[in-house]
């Protein structure tokens, strides 16, 4: 008998609980969640040199955050904390970093702890596109975009993590995208990189959750391509649905997101219905809507970033 009364009780708090997390989760779709403070937080981008992760420097900068850059480019992260200086940020240290070298990656992490301090918002944001058809594409490039789009990730998290789990205090932010989350023709190496990179933060999530560290809070963000360069040349069939994204309207979204602690971020929010019809719809009739969208074609006129950055 009290075994029964013990699964009732339990059911019943779990339902409640249920109930209570979808009216909150309901309530913040039509009142804007409140957003933390992120001024004196230490806020590590990688792949800062250029494009989303400069213009990620320069919001946070306007935050009162302390900027730590990383890039691969050494001219051009010196030249994003010129910029992020001049937009007010008092406290920017630029540090060259290949992220596709796990020792490199080390390496840069205990300076940073010995120069600046605790990393407390991580920004995963370094990636590379090779563009190329999977039996087109060399090894080595297949290799580079799986270490410079997931395995850094790994990395970076051995090295920051520890510290945010002995504060209780940490946001781990992982800059996916729309493919790592469906498979894109001609994008077979940065889709599997990607889906990657989106599995091991979302396992990370679930596992600081079970270990009961509130405290470290996890973003996972996943655009459609946006207009930095590196998908230079790919097109939309359909730019009402899905757009080509303007990088300022990204990183405002991708802010906020950060700012309001929110675990998934899918932009366009069209994404979020693709993402529900995917889940039950045959087969063929995705493929129909993949067709009719275009996105078998979206690469086709790809040129890339004419200048190697890392994002």
């Amino acid at each position: 008998m009290s075994s029964i009364l013990e699964s009732v009780k339990d059911a019943l708090i779990f339902l409640g609980k249920s109930l209570f997390s979808i009216l909150e989760a309901l309530l913040f779709q039509v009142i804007p969640k409140p957003q933390k403070n992120v001024a004196g937080e230490i806020v590590l981008i990688t792949g800062a040199g250029s494009g989303l992760g400069r213009l990620l420097a320069l919001q946070f900068a306007h935050l009162g955050s302390v900027l730590v850059l990383w890039d691969v480019n050494k001219e051009a992260n010196e030249e994003t904390l010129q910029i992020a200086r001049e937009a007010g940020a008092t406290r920017v240290h630029a540090y060259t970093c290949d992220c596709s070298q796990k020792e490199d990656v080390y390496r840069v992490a205990d300076q940073v702890k010995k120069e600046v301090g605790d990393v407390s918002i991580l920004i995963n944001n370094a990636g590379i596109v090779t563009g190329k058809k999977f039996l087109d594409c060399p090894d080595e490039l297949m290799e580079k975009s799986l270490d410079v789009n997931f395995k850094a990730h790994l990395w970076t998290y051995k090295a920051f993590l520890p510290t945010m789990i002995a504060n209780n205090h940490g946001h781990l932010v992982c800059i996916s995208s729309s493919a790592g989350l469906i498979g894109v023709n001609g994008l077979a190496d940065y889709c599997a990189s990607k889906f990657a990179a989106l599995g091991f933060a979302e396992s990370m999530f679930i596992e600081t959750f079970a270990q009961n560290q509130k405290g470290i809070k996890t973003t996972i963000v996943c655009p459609f391509f946006i207009k930095t360069g590196m998908f230079e040349g790919c097109t939309t069939k359909c730019p009402t649905l899905l757009p080509i994204l303007d990088p300022e309207y990204a990183v405002r979204k991708i802010v906020q997101a950060i700012l309001q602690e929110k675990l998934y971020l899918y932009i366009p929010k069209f994404l979020y219905f693709i993402m529900f019809l995917k889940s039950f719809l045959p087969v063929e009739t995705g493929l129909l809507i993949a067709n009719y969208l275009g996105v078998f074609h979206v690469m086709d006129g790809f040129t890339g970033q004419k200048k190697k950055m890392q994002r």
